[in-house]
């Protein structure tokens, strides 16, 4: 099974990305850009998404990039800079892309816009390969 399948299988078993709407609109080598519609349960007592569901968003692109090259790779830092306060009925991507990867480790960005290109949030995340563990068990 090539790394691209077992990412896009990886993501038929994210309860949280289903649950919440995130969709998976492409994927590639060391690339993912993921999609989500807010709605009024992820605002904050200031009526604007709250940091918590940008983050998510942001770490559920960088989960599919940096899982596109064979052993499970799982975060050992991020952070996240918000730009912008986005709002209900907002569509949000977050488009990750690998910047270095360096033995077992990665370094990703992603940023979430509008789809006019507007930025919402930076996001920066650290990966480590699990040595010899698959992204996913055998078909799965």
């Amino acid at each position: 099974m090539d790394t691209i399948r077992i990412a896009t299988a990886m993501y038929h078993r994210d309860l949280t990305c289903q649950h919440l709407g995130i969709q998976l609109d492409d994927l590639g080598p060391g690339r993912a850009l993921m999609r989500m519609r807010v709605t009024a349960t992820m605002t904050n007592g200031h009526g604007t998404v709250h940091g918590g569901y940008l983050f998510l968003l942001a770490d559920a692109a960088f989960a599919y990039a940096s899982n596109t090259h064979g052993p499970a790779a799982v975060a050992q830092h991020a952070q996240v800079t918000f730009l912008r306060p986005a709002e209900v009925h907002d569509e949000l991507l977050a488009e990750a892309v690998e910047r270095v990867r360096a033995g077992r480790n990665g370094v990703y960005d992603v940023t979430v816009r509008r789809p006019t290109g507007e930025a919402v949030a930076e996001f920066r995340g650290h990966s480590v390969m699990l040595s010899g563990r698959p992204s996913i068990a055998p078909g799965q």
